[in-house]
């Protein structure tokens, strides 16, 4: 079993600190302000957005959208390398359509997702099992696993 220190302080110098660590690959950094109705900018000036809630006539994109399109990023390498190690050469690329909802229930917000996967060219028994390799293998389905309901498709 995996052990995991969190630790939320108001100064900076703090960490999450996870004690299994081997090396940390990378670290997403961003700033943020206004909440839903701000932006958001990388440190490293590559990413700036503006910021809307759903739904909104905002000129910005929502986290929600954000969450959809990092996901399916990252599900993709996934499938590239469950495809290595099943043997299975991708006849094409992937696609990822994501779906996150922000919803309600007893007043109180929730999220679900769909990944509808499309892997042209792939049997549909080996399209599933690549999609079941990925599922286990890219850190955002670990992140929502047991979190949020999320649903998995092999699409045409």
């Amino acid at each position: 079993m995996e052990k995991y220190q969190t630790t939320i302080t108001t100064n900076a110098a703090e960490h999450i600190v996870n004690a299994n660590v081997e090396k940390v690959l990378y670290t997403g950094k961003t700033h943020t302000t206004g909440g839903r109705d701000g932006s958001s900018r990388s440190t490293d000036g590559k990413l700036e957005v503006k910021l809307s809630s759903p739904g909104s006539t905002g000129a910005g994109t929502n986290p929600e959208q954000l969450f959809a399109a990092g996901w399916s990023a990252c599900f993709i390498g996934a499938i590239k390398l469950a495809a290595i190690k099943l043997n299975v050469k991708l006849v094409n690329d992937p696609a990822v359509d994501a779906e996150v909802d922000l919803y309600t229930t007893d007043s109180k917000y929730f999220l679900q997702a769909r990944l509808n996967v499309s892997l042209p060219g792939i049997p549909t028994d080996v399209a599933q099992a690549l999609v079941n390799e990925a599922h286990q293998t890219c850190p955002y389905s670990k992140a929502t696993r047991g979190n949020i309901n999320v649903v998995i498709n092999v699409v045409e």
